[in-house]
């Protein structure tokens, strides 16, 4: 009943049009030189996630948390439409500016999915010990099969995001995010020792594979306007990490718990095809 009362309370943002409303602004702003990036991580900086919170056509997900502000820059370098620190377009973002702005989100999709920028698991911070040596698994291929997952949506019918890690579970498709299982100890929450993923029953699907998806889904299919979704705050959203070491002091794993249901969008489809 509980998840029922939080779905029914949810936001619902149909997100096509929104993404197709949002990219010319961001293409703009980086024709203007607005934007700007760190040299170091590519990430945007603080003042341009402020700026497109701002400016964005639809505004963020949730106020103060950029998701697609933190996408946006992103998603342009890894499209060859912007570069360098000052995000300045490339000859191809140029070109972008007068193309048909569907076939350039579908092109910053097939983009993201070769050559990400960074690790979308990064953005999970409450989990620690990420940058450790030989702890993740191989991006790419597990970026890919997550993807793989936005081919069990549909148009017609929302789907819950945990029946969509249930499907996705029971066909194999696994995006584990440990390169092995002793890598998985040193992975934890809040403390090294004591909040290990490596204790047996700490380190659920739903917990680092189901992140996993919730990002990718969240911060660059719905900004790209490839899914709707309906969504909550955060706190509280989810209680999968609650019984671990330190869990129980968050109040929310990640940014992304809010999500609740997804649905693919006709720009969806097509990126699919």
């Amino acid at each position: 009943m509980e998840n029922e009362d939080r779905t029914r309370d949810a936001t619902e943002v149909h997100t096509e049009q929104r993404a197709l409303a949002q990219l010319p602004v961001v293409l703009a702003l980086a024709d203007a030189g607005k934007l700007r990036v760190s040299a170091a991580t590519r990430k945007p900086t603080a003042a341009t996630m402020r700026l497109l919170e701002t400016v964005l056509p639809g505004g963020e997900f949730y106020a103060n948390e950029p998701i697609s502000g933190f996408a946006w820059p992103l998603l342009l370098q890894a499209g060859g439409l912007a570069d360098g620190p000052r995000m300045a377009l490339t000859s191809r973002g140029c070109t972008a500016l007068s193309k048909d702005p569907a076939l350039v989100l579908k092109g910053l999709w097939e983009r993201w999915l070769k050559a990400g920028i960074i690790d979308e698991f990064s953005r999970i911070e409450a989990i620690k010990g990420q940058r450790s040596a030989n702890v993740l698994s191989a991006l790419k291929p597990r970026r890919q099969l997550a993807a793989e997952g936005l081919r069990l949506l549909t148009e017609d019918s929302w789907t819950p995001v945990d029946a969509l890690f249930a499907k996705m579970q029971a066909l194999g498709m696994d995006p584990k995010i440990e390169r092995t299982e002793m890598r998985l100890w040193k992975l934890y929450i809040e403390d090294p020792q004591y909040g290990s993923l490596g204790y047996e029953g700490y380190s659920d699907w739903s917990l680092l594979q189901g992140r996993y998806v919730l990002v990718l889904l969240f911060e660059y299919a719905a900004t790209l306007g490839l899914v709707d979704v309906r969504y909550v705050p955060p706190e509280g959203a989810r209680s999968d990490y609650t019984n671990q070491w330190g869990g129980e002091w968050l109040g929310r794993l990640s940014r992304y718990d809010g999500l609740q249901e997804v649905r693919l969008t006709p720009l969806g489809r097509l990126c699919l095809a």
